[in-house]
């Protein structure tokens, strides 16, 4: 895995981010590594926190936020990813003109986190059924925000249907746009959480994105969510 990500053609990667707010990576698990995560969503012990979005109006599915100490794999790829998305992240401030600067390894961004009481993990692991779909949101949680996340599709070839991955980017004085992102098992993307810079005519200026999935039609899809930044 940290392998696969420091051979990773991290220039395009940025390229893409900067373009289109999104760009794959991967794969960064192996189809065991996807399996076991999944037969992991059923150990209770494993999470603080199982939300059904019906009730929470987000949707319609279910997904559970990771205790620590996170399972291994999760660990080592919220590692691996933080850096070389922190130098992206850090041009983004800079071009915005926000003055705000991250850690350069992940442990700088989390004691920051948890010295003002964002101290709950937020690794997640979403599950869809039949009819199950997630709406278009951001995942915030608090002052202290990494601008970039990533989705990691655990589910393998041929077992749903639908369920497509969905980015949407808001422009000022523009009609929104919206893009499906094909996932594969083990692969990943990162996006933007929530705004990111975009370069016009006279310098750059905030889109907005936000992320959901569409309308699960059959079988059943899981992923996980690595977000950099804690919660309160």
């Amino acid at each position: 895995m940290t392998d696969t990500i420091a051979t990773a053609d991290w220039n395009r990667i940025t390229d893409e981010l900067n373009a289109d707010g999104h760009a794959m990576i991967g794969p960064v698990l192996s189809a065991k590594e996807c399996q076991s995560l999944s037969a992991a969503y059923e150990e209770e012990a494993l999470y603080r926190s199982h939300i059904h979005m019906k009730r929470h109006g987000f949707g319609q599915g279910e997904y559970k936020y990771f205790s620590y100490p996170l399972p291994d794999p999760v660990a080592r790829l919220r590692t691996a990813l933080y850096p070389p998305l922190a130098r992206i992240a850090g041009q983004w401030e800079h071009q915005l003109g926000t003055g705000r600067t991250y850690p350069s390894d992940h442990s700088g961004l989390l004691e920051r986190c948890h010295r003002d009481g964002q101290s709950r993990p937020t690794p997640l692991i979403l599950k869809y059924g039949p009819g199950d779909y997630n709406c278009l949101h951001q995942d915030l949680y608090g002052e202290h925000m990494f601008p970039i996340q990533v989705v990691v599709l655990l589910s393998g070839e041929g077992t749903f249907e639908g369920g497509e991955f969905v980015l949407t980017e808001q422009r000022p004085r523009m009609q929104s746009r919206a893009e499906v992102v094909p996932l594969k098992q083990g692969c990943a993307v990162a996006f933007a959480v929530n705004e990111r810079p975009k370069l016009g005519t006279r310098g750059y200026y905030r889109v907005k994105q936000r992320h959901g999935v569409s309308r699960l039609r059959a079988g059943q899809r899981l992923t996980l969510g690595i977000i950099f930044h804690d919660a309160k």
